[in-house]
């Protein structure tokens, strides 16, 4: 990294870092890597998970799971692209680790960033491509380790499989009849293959000296995720005594383990209720399968409260999903119905008696009425700034395109291909009982009620509603504009 972007990094994460509450508790979110193995681009914190960058999704399952927490996001490779995402929010700050030396390291210079503001407490230690992790988990991980009265804890996850499949670092505890005994170490897959096959590893804890196989080893289950709870004083005692004598010359935070057994301090583990939530990713195909967790987890959630017609090919943002989950609290049936391949993005509120046709579109601050139907292949959308309501009783027909500031009037219906536009300077705004047919197309215009406009485009009109001899309303049929560059026009 150049001597200027390093500038640049090091000011934006000073701008965008915000004080932190007084509340004794603080995650440390590593999201300095970039990923070699995802072959990418985009940094790996920055891919997605059910369209939310697993960056974000940690720190959401941090903030919603523990009431208050402060945080710093350790930034590294793709510093500014990472900021860019989470921005400034409330009581988080940015820390960046311009040389990424290990994960011991990118703690201590988290450490180092928020001295000053926070010295008792709760340090909690999350990776950054932890995309399952959930608010449950984060708030169960919090209630074990205070409940548990060890000054560190490692959440784990239980491997199911071929042990020589099992590439993750193994769990090393003290021998118990309830098998939570205090953990010694964490062995790395590849170490315990390099030990002799007829000679023990030995482990000193105290008094005592444990002994194990290499065969006891390898069959060990239980790994290491990444995801660590420390008390705050005992951390900031012991990260720096961490050596940097291994083949990568790098500082790693399991390497405290071993500082605070010998210590005398105590170390123990716990497993989420899910297993999914301790999962990361290296590789694409591993981000896939994560997705569709992610999508299986959301049609559980909604399969018997609302009509999904393919669990397999839809999309629902989570936003959107909790207003349904509480909207269901309320004891009315929600009729909604969503159809195969149709997207609901962030901002999208829906209502009672919507059906979302297949393949439709939906993004942005779009707010449905009730009892509204929309076709397939329908586009809705706004930019974040912009609002689109749709009211009660409207009909939109298969494959319109309607963005923008627009206002769609009650039991008006758009048949198919029909475009409407609303910009910020000319709002569309369609009144009530409107018919809107044919190849049209309308911008920043305003319909009164009770008008029917039938293959006409029109910019920036207004449509009165008037009345002819017989006491209906007129249609608005066939205007075109006038044509412009004609002249640019010939015949081959």
């Amino acid at each position: 990294m150049s001597e200027n972007l390093s500038k640049e990094v090091y000011l934006r994460a000073k701008q965008d870092s915000t004080k932190f509450n007084n509340t004794k508790e603080v995650a440390v979110i590593l999201a300095a890597g970039h990923g070699k193995r995802i072959k990418s681009q985009t940094s790996k914190m920055l891919h997605r998970i059910w369209e939310i960058t697993t960056v974000e999704r940690v720190y959401n399952a941090c903030k919603l799971g523990i009431e208050n927490i402060n945080s710093v996001i350790v930034v590294g490779i793709k510093a500014l692209d990472v900021m860019n995402v989470i921005g400034r929010r409330e009581s988080n700050k940015f820390a960046f680790q311009e040389y990424q030396n290990g994960t011991g390291h990118a703690v201590q210079v988290a450490l180092k960033e928020i001295e000053n503001e926070f010295n008792d407490g709760i340090v909690y230690v999350l990776p950054g491509d932890m995309g399952l992790l959930d608010d449950e988990s984060m708030r169960k991980f919090r209630s074990n380790f205070i409940s548990s009265g060890r000054d560190m804890m490692v959440l784990t996850g239980i491997f199911n499989g071929d042990p020589m499949q099992n590439y993750y670092g193994r769990i090393v505890r003290t021998r118990n009849n309830n098998g939570d005994g205090n953990v010694l170490r964490i062995l790395e897959f590849k170490d315990i293959l390099a030990l002799p096959d007829n000679k023990p590893y030995e482990i000193t804890y105290g008094d005592q000296k444990y002994s194990y196989s290499k065969n006891e080893l390898l069959n060990i289950t239980e790994f290491n995720s990444g995801v660590y709870a420390f008390d705050y004083k005992k951390l900031v005692e012991l990260i720096d005594s961490i050596s940097s004598n291994n083949a990568q010359n790098e500082i790693y935070i399991t390497d405290l383990i071993e500082l605070f057994n010998k210590k005398g301090y105590t170390v123990g583990a716990v497993s989420p209720k899910e297993q999914y939530v301790v999962m990361g990713f290296n590789d694409k195909s591993v981000l896939k399968e994560m997705d569709e967790i992610a999508r299986r987890n959301v049609y559980e959630k909604l399969k018997n409260i609302i009509q999904i017609d393919d669990p397999d090919d839809f999309f629902i943002h989570d936003s959107v999903v909790n207003d349904l989950l509480e909207m269901d609290k309320k004891g009315i049936p929600l009729d909604i119905k969503i159809d195969k391949g149709a997207y609901v993005g962030d901002g999208v509120k829906l209502n009672y008696n919507v059906e979302i046709g297949r393949a439709a579109y939906i993004n942005g601050n779009v707010v449905f009425g009730k009892n509204i139907k929309i076709w397939r292949i329908v586009h809705l959308s706004t930019f974040p700034h912009q609002t689109l309501t749709i009211e009660d009783n409207v009909k939109i027909l298969w494959g319109d395109i309607i963005k923008g500031n627009i206002i769609i009037g009650e039991n008006s219906t758009i048949e198919s291909s029909v475009n409407l536009t609303g910009s910020d300077e000319f709002p569309l705004r369609i009144g009530k009982n409107v018919l809107i047919k044919g190849t049209s197309y309308l911008f920043g215009s305003v319909i009164e009620d009770d008008v029917t406009i039938e293959h006409s485009v029109l910019i920036k009109k207004k449509v009165k509603a008037e009345k002819d001899k017989d006491g209906k309303i007129k249609p608005v049929r066939f205007f075109i504009p006038d044509t412009e560059g004609k002249e640019l026009l010939s015949d081959i």
